[in-house]
């Protein structure tokens, strides 16, 4: 079971998830709880750690000074003594954080692994208040950083990868616990590498983190408790009759991650594949409700090619163009080759049929990075042309492979509200059309695409 954020944002949150944990122990089932940070923490660490690499350590301190405060108190509501183990951690941990960001704060240097060993202090502090909660609740628990449970992941500081051995390794450290009846709590989100430097996932990586464990252990299911009913139909922030999908498959559970929602990490799916575990998001508000299903085969809907529309906003375009271009291999090699050097995600890639440019759409925080890439790896006699600005638009469904009219009725969509689209792309596993266009139009394009494939009528089971 996964706890987000929202699910561990205080003590009357974390007390109400410990229940949904405990419910389930108490039935005979043996459940590992992975919890995210509390709600903001994630982003509060990562401000402090920039205010202390540009030398605002007054600011930094404050900063930890508000984590220290918050977490106490919650340990205090949960039921913990003033001298209590739980407190004396608390104490430890919010310490060794000052020390780390006084580090950077006198080299004013913040590096990829010095950013992940602050940034997972927020998991690190809310395991114990999990741990705490259990306990309190009457059970036997023991909270775990994610490489003490057995996470060992390559050196790819803030979007590490699991190596080979981490499944056995988690088998190994966690079913002593599971087999004593002790329910394990992991700090999710991070793991370690071979030298015991901590690592993390990428954000929402916790997630991640549980996926990783319920393969490592041969779980029947993988439960992620969230803040919504189950992976929604669109953003209901934008489409207000936004509907439940009741299964999904990996495949598709993988592309709308990818393309912008944000119910799960765009990797969670992966360790399950080969064994074929379930991965079901459920509401913490109603725990009696199925949420979403998501498995290894697609579920076929009559007449319902789109199971989803959603969007990824701050999206800038790049263009490559010139006669140097024209019919040359290498020119795309060498885009490819500076964009992979970067470490920067491509969220579409189109070319025209002519092979005179070739465009690639990127987050805009990685835009300026792309941008100096591309033009220090490429021929002087081509153009680097930049639009920001943008959005991408991406329609998800396994119903949509050999089915004819799908994308007439999303561009008849986009038309008749007068939205223009820059860009195409469509994968050949017919998972996803997805388009660019303008950022200012793309709720209201969510909007028309979600109307006209009818996604406001619930389905599935």
């Amino acid at each position: 079971m996964k706890f987000g954020g929202t699910n561990m944002q205080s003590a009357h949150a974390i007390r109400h998830s410990a229940s949904l944990a405990g419910r389930s122990v108490r039935e005979g089932v043996k459940v590992v709880v992975v919890v995210s940070a509390m709600a903001g923490v994630t982003n509060g660490l990562l401000h402090l750690a920039d205010a202390a690499q540009s030398g605002d350590i007054a600011r930094a301190n404050d900063e930890i000074a508000a984590l220290r405060t918050r977490h106490f108190t919650a340990a205090q509501e949960l039921g913990a003594a003033p001298d209590s183990e739980t407190v004396r951690e608390l104490r430890e941990l919010h310490e060794t954080l000052r020390q780390a960001v006084y580090g950077v704060y006198l080299l004013r240097e913040l590096t990829p692994r010095s950013r992940d060993l602050i940034v997972a202090f927020g998991e690190r502090l809310s395991a114990p208040l999990m741990s705490l909660a259990l306990e309190q609740s009457g059970l036997r628990a023991r909270h775990l950083t994610g490489g003490e449970a057995g996470i060992l992941t390559d050196t790819n500081f803030g979007n590490a990868r699991p190596l080979p051995g981490t499944y056995e390794r988690v088998g190994d450290r966690l079913s002593g616990f599971l087999s004593a009846g002790v329910t394990p709590v992991i700090a999710g989100f991070m793991g370690e590498t071979e030298q015991g430097a901590i690592t993390t996932l990428g954000r929402g990586g916790t997630d991640f983190s549980a996926t990783i464990v319920g393969k490592a252990l041969g779980a029947d299911e993988v439960w992620a408790w969230k803040d919504v009913d189950g992976v929604m139909s669109a953003d209901p922030r934008v489409v207000g009759d936004a509907s439940n999908i009741g299964v999904l498959s990996y495949g598709e559970v993988m592309e709308l991650a990818y393309f912008g929602a944000k119910v799960l990490h765009p990797l969670a799916v992966t360790p399950l594949q080969d064994s074929g575990i379930p991965l079901r998001v459920k509401s913490a508000a109603d725990p009696d409700f199925a949420g979403t299903l998501v498995r290894s085969q697609a579920e076929e809907i009559p007449g319902r090619p789109v199971k989803a529309v959603t969007a990824i906003k701050n999206v800038s375009l790049l263009t490559v163009t010139g006669a140097g271009v024209l019919g040359v291999p290498e020119v795309i090699a060498s885009v490819f080759t500076a964009i992979a050097r970067e470490n920067i995600t491509l969220l579409m890639v189109s070319q025209s049929s002519s092979m005179s440019n070739v465009s690639l759409a990127v987050p805009s925080a990685d835009a300026a990075r792309a941008l100096q890439a591309l033009r220090a790896g490429l021929s002087s006699e081509l153009n680097v042309e930049e639009t920001n600005g943008v959005a991408v638009l991406a329609i998800v469904g396994s119903g949509m492979r050999g089915q004819q009219g799908v994308s007439a009725r999303l561009f008849t969509a986009l038309a008749s509200e007068d939205i223009n689209i820059l860009m195409i792309s469509q994968g050949s596993s017919e998972l996803n059309i997805s388009v660019a266009l303008s950022g200012e139009e793309v709720d209201r394009a969510t909007a028309a695409v979600h109307a006209a494939f009818t996604l406001s009528q619930p389905v599935g089971a």
